[in-house]
């Protein structure tokens, strides 16, 4: 059964990791690799990544890329999305210890962060996204 708006944004609010696709050109399938992500409460969502990456590079080009969140348990559930990319701007130390903070333990974000920022500052961009088309689905409900 699809989820409700209320549902989704509960969903994608949780720490699980997405799975990126974006466009890899003509004759390629997409490219699609695991992401963290942030979920806004106005519906954005922003990743980061590095602009020598070939996502980045990919997701430049085709303008927008899609997100598949799911899960396994307690039953079988999946939200994906579609979106344009709003704008893309230079990481922020803060931006990136927020998404450490999501999906790694309390003791390693420190320590994380302060070794990603010493070597990527630098390349690191923020690329926020507005969803447009919207695929979900709980299993356990049918």
């Amino acid at each position: 059964m699809a989820l409700t708006r209320a549902e989704r944004e509960e969903f994608l609010a949780e720490p699980h990791v997405a799975a990126l696709a974006v466009d890899a050109g003509a004759g390629r399938a997409p490219l699609t690799v695991p992401i963290w992500y942030q979920y806004e409460s106005d519906g954005t969502v922003w990743i980061i990544t590095k602009r020598q990456s070939r996502k980045y590079e990919l997701i430049s080009a085709a303008g927008r890329f899609t997100l598949m969140v799911d899960r396994l348990e307690p039953t079988i559930r999946y939200v994906s999305f579609e979106g344009p990319v709003l704008d893309t701007t230079p990481a922020t130390i803060e931006q990136l210890r927020e998404i450490s903070a999501r999906y790694l333990p309390a003791e390693k974000v420190d320590g994380y962060v302060d070794a990603d920022w010493k070597n990527h500052r630098d390349e690191m961009v923020v690329i926020r996204m507005r969803p447009e088309r919207w695929v979900s689905s709980d299993l356990g409900t049918v």
